[in-house]
């Protein structure tokens, strides 16, 4: 584990080749807590892993809130060209290609922000109850031909599907091609995520990783 910008993990894998996850943790998570569902999702892929630098009651965070749903913009912007400038530092110390981000709750909503403010440092998103990180922001065609999935649970009352619904229609306009499922149960994973997201990224593994 090295610094750069972010504590974090790398793991190299035993499939070098395949195309990276960027893995988000969500709220109170850490470094470590993702590295499982990265495996699961795509097993032997190389994993890089941050450590969200804002700290909620001492819980990891990617960027601040003013209340439950309720984020500061502001720092959305912040942290999402922070993680950007990461990305792109890591991509250089470790010889990867652009990751797809695999980002939970907290760490979908900067996946997100990343994909809608720095499109290039990614190759893609899976997003995992996410929202709408930023009520306008700039539109661009920075995410055409880039794909991205959400998914929702029917009865998450912290990311209703309803809000990501509408994060599908800004990552559209920004290009990408975006597939959001919406999946019984609430905020916390099944293994329905799973294995509706290691599918998904099976038929992405088959187009060329973005350089």
């Amino acid at each position: 584990m090295r610094e750069l910008s972010f504590i974090h993990r790398f793991e190299r894998g035993a499939r070098p080749t395949s195309r990276p996850l960027l893995l988000l943790h969500g709220t109170g998570g850490n470094e470590d807590d993702l590295l499982s569902l990265g495996r699961m999702i795509s097993p032997g892929a190389p994993l890089l892993s941050p450590r969200g630098k804002v700290m909620e009651h001492g819980m990891p965070r990617f960027f601040r809130r003013r209340a439950e749903g309720v984020f500061d913009e502001d720092d959305v912007r912040a942290g999402a060209q922070d993680l950007a400038d990461f990305i792109e530092s890591a991509r250089k110390e470790y010889g990867i290609p652009a990751p797809v981000a695999l980002g939970y709750s907290n760490g979908a909503k900067i996946a997100a922000g990343v994909m809608l403010l720095r499109p290039e440092a990614l190759a893609g998103g899976i997003l995992l109850r996410a929202m709408v990180p930023l009520a306008n922001p700039e539109m661009t065609s920075g995410l055409s031909g880039k794909e991205a999935l959400i998914v929702s649970g029917a009865d998450d009352p912290i990311a209703p599907p309803a809000n990501a619904a509408r994060l599908k229609v800004l990552l559209e306009h920004a290009g990408a091609r975006v597939d959001h499922s919406v999946l019984p149960g609430g905020h916390e994973l099944s293994q329905a995520d799973v294995t509706q997201s290691r599918g998904w990224l099976e038929l992405l593994q088959a187009l060329p990783a973005a350089s």
